[in-house]
């Protein structure tokens, strides 16, 4: 228990996704099957890691809504931060996601990921997916999807469920605790991390 819990507690309601009456089941299975469709592309490509990397960035910038997901990621010290500061913030929040998870590729190749079925859930439609590698039982791999921002992009990912979004809360919050709260130097650090 820190100040960070606490903070992160009273701020929770107001970082989670807005209802939208416009998104379907369809249109956000559609999404997450364009995803699965180009991630499954740069697993079969045999491509080097760092063109794998470069390759995950940009479908993480096209499906993904990578503003919403690093102020989560910071959680309410986003709130202090300048316009520039936030700017530069994602730039390297994306960055870090890309390559942290882009490395992770390798371990996928020969494998594949299929779209099983959508559903409503809350205020956000949760579209389940099912990840087979050689050699591993099938594992479940859900995105969690909405248009808070008037276009439709997937705010989370949940493997066998573990939140990738909370998971990255909590080292994000380590990251900048450990710098004593100090924003450019976190922001400098994050961005020699990507």
């Amino acid at each position: 228990m820190n100040r960070r819990f606490f903070i992160a507690s009273a701020t929770a309601l107001s970082l989670t996704p807005i209802a939208s009456y416009a998104l379907s089941t369809t249109e956000a299975k559609s999404l997450v099957d364009r995803v699965v469709k180009d991630i499954n592309k740069v697993i079969g490509s045999g491509k080097s890691v760092s063109a794998m990397i470069r390759d995950f960035e940009g479908i993480f910038k096209r499906y993904a809504d990578v503003t919403w997901i690093a102020g989560s990621a910071l959680g309410p010290d986003a709130r202090r931060m300048s316009s520039a500061q936030r700017n530069t913030y994602v730039g390297a929040f994306t960055k870090y996601i890309s390559g942290k998870y882009g490395r992770r590729f390798k371990e996928f190749e020969g494998g594949k990921i299929n779209v099983v079925s959508a559903k409503a859930e809350k205020n956000y439609f949760r579209v389940e997916a099912q990840a087979t590698l050689p050699g591993q039982a099938p594992f479940a791999l859900d995105f969690l999807v909405s248009n808070r921002t008037g276009k439709n992009l997937f705010f989370d990912m949940v493997v066998e469920g573990i939140s990738l979004r909370l998971s990255e809360k909590s080292e994000i919050g380590a990251m900048l605790d450990k710098r004593g709260g100090d924003l450019d130097a976190f922001i400098g650090d994050l961005q020699k991390l990507g």
